[in-house]
């Protein structure tokens, strides 16, 4: 029973929260083409993935619902900003297959070709979330170029939480901060605070309190380690932090969490100033501390380590099973 409650989750959760946001009557939404919807996309994520499933489109849109409300963004977002949020947090592993994007190209896998190799995923999770939406006819009601625009926007936030483009968007956040020129009374400028709210939900695991996030470390490394099996089995060059012989669960997670979470947490924190973002920030320095607490005795000096894993970290691909 327990099993079947958490593979219900993301349609169970989103039909709560299109509620508690007064979204089914604000859009006047079919309830019956609502559920559908989301049957469809929870369908559509793979669960034999130990990472990238429906469980983990559900955490994420756990964690987008609490971005949504902090003050600033309660405050200024509009019901559409809010609809879109859920939306974009809901499908944005649509259909993963487990595999990173250079994992696919190498393969000359059919989503490689389609999308030339650039932002194969994350294009890939858009247009699937857009068949299904069209399949349902969710939004046939609104004026057709209400229903493309949605669309539109759908996509570009998915498209942000390609970690390939990572530093594009946090030096475009930091710029913004310093400069304190982030105006949400700006269309475009609450939509890219969406984008990095939908970035930081993504990757949030190592915010939460250790319990649950080490489970989450444990799966996303099973899920880079099959990967790294595969490529052995076919004798591919292994994908950087996918060999299980040369890594562990500690060091992938430490280098991800200081070259990746740490710097996009840090500005969310400087934008949102609240307890919850000071909380994450304190969880992600324990989590840190607790797996430097379990790596071995390193055999080379503490500045060999660091630059291996600002290495590894550096080379997490596009789609990596981190995003």
């Amino acid at each position: 029973i327990i099993w079947i409650v958490i593979r219900n989750s993301l349609v169970t959760l989103t039909l709560y929260l299109l509620s508690h946001y007064g979204l089914i009557e604000l859009f006047q939404l079919d309830m019956v083409k609502v559920h559908r919807f989301l049957v469809l996309v929870q369908e559509d994520y793979h669960n034999h993935n130990p990472y990238h499933n429906s469980v983990h489109a559900a955490d994420v849109t756990q964690a987008m619902h609490c971005y949504l409300k902090e003050p600033k963004l309660a405050k200024s977002l509009t019901s559409c900003d809010i609809l879109l949020g859920l939306l974009a947090a809901v499908t944005h592993d649509l259909d993963h297959p487990g595999v990173n994007q250079p994992f696919l190209i190498k393969t000359n896998h059919y989503l490689a070709a389609l999308y030339r190799n650039t932002s194969v995923l994350e294009n890939h999770h858009w247009r699937s979330a857009v068949g299904l939406l069209r399949e349902t006819e969710l939004f046939s009601h609104l004026p057709a170029e209400d229903s493309l625009n949605m669309e539109r926007q759908l996509g570009s936030l998915i498209l942000a939480t390609d970690i390939s483009r990572q530093n594009e968007y946090l030096s475009k956040f930091r710029t913004h901060l310093d400069q304190e020129d982030l105006c949400l009374g700006n269309a475009s400028h609450r939509h890219f605070v969406l984008q990095m709210a939908l970035k930081c939900a993504d990757i949030c695991n190592p915010c939460r309190p250790w319990e649950l996030s080490k489970q989450w470390s444990e799966k996303v490394t099973e899920e880079f380690f099959h990967q790294g099996d595969i490529e052995k089995k076919h004798k591919l060059e292994v994908s950087p932090l996918c060999d299980s012989e040369t890594n562990s669960i500690a060091d992938v997670q430490i280098g991800f969490m200081t070259y990746v979470v740490e710097p996009l947490f840090a500005e969310w924190a400087r934008f949102s100033d609240t307890r919850l973002s000071q909380t994450m920030l304190g969880h992600l320095c324990l989590n840190k501390a607790s797996w430097n607490a379990m790596q071995p005795e390193a055999s080379g000096s503490s500045e060999e380590l660091e630059s291996e894993q600002e290495a590894s970290s550096r080379a997490l691909p596009q789609g990596s099973p981190q995003s």
